[in-house]
């Protein structure tokens, strides 16, 4: 393992992405400070540290940035070597993996099902379910016993960890929405997945409360859809 060093993450605890951060580094048992960024008024640090995108999350290991939530990913799990390992050992496992988190990545899509009304949000909605379908399909090859479990042993990877990220608080954006659209009769293994992962005690740790994430939804909404006249 690598020796005791300094570390600090930037985020926003809204950021799906951050979530990937902050929960890879406790899972793997990391020390380390978290800094909360306004991405309305982002830290001078921040933007020396990732002034190509100027985004979160940015991980900075012994004074060195380290930007995007994947490659932070890979970071931690190639630095911090011991176990819990994020990403299978073996090449094929590893590349299967590393193939579903990338093709788990509908944050844009979701953001625009937030930001858009009518027919525009119900094909957003279309597409999301499309690739749901699939994953729900692809899944049945990463865990062909069904959902997961986890304990003190067996932690979450890289590609919960992804997943999480997205889709662990589907029931908030339900009940915003008015639309279940991630049903336990529709996609059985994506909800049981879910419902494993939200026992694990360091993915409770970073998940924000209903409330909280319904006011975001909400002040983002109004932010760029325009009230009705």
């Amino acid at each position: 393992m690598a020796e005791k060093s300094s570390v600090k993450l930037h985020g926003m605890w809204a950021s799906p992405f951050a979530m990937r951060a902050n929960l890879a580094l406790k899972l793997k048992g990391i020390e380390y400070e978290y800094i909360e960024e306004d991405l309305k008024n982002k830290s001078e640090l921040l933007l020396q540290y990732n002034p190509v995108h100027k985004k979160v999350p940015v991980l900075v290991h012994n004074g060195l940035p380290v930007v995007e939530s994947s490659i932070i990913l890979e970071y931690i799990d190639e630095t911090w070597t011991d176990p819990p390992h994020l990403l299978p050992k073996d090449p094929y496992e590893r590349a299967k993996v590393c193939f579903w988190a990338a093709y788990l990545q509908v944050f844009d899509l979701m953001r625009k099902s937030l930001i858009t009304e009518g027919e525009t949000q119900q094909s957003m909605l279309n597409e999301l379910l499309q690739k749901l379908d699939v994953a729900e399909e692809g899944m049945k090859d990463i865990f062909p016993n069904g959902a997961p479990s986890y304990s003190q042993d067996v932690k979450p990877g890289y590609l919960d960890i992804v997943f999480y990220s997205l889709f662990g608080t589907h029931e908030v954006a339900s009940e915003f929405f008015g639309v279940e659209f991630l049903t336990p009769e529709k996609y059985p293994l994506l909800v049981s997945w879910i419902e494993a992962l939200k026992q694990v005690p360091e993915v409770q740790e970073v998940t924000p409360p209903k409330e909280k994430i319904m006011g975001f939804y909400q002040y983002y909404r109004q932010k760029f859809v325009p009230p009705k006249a």
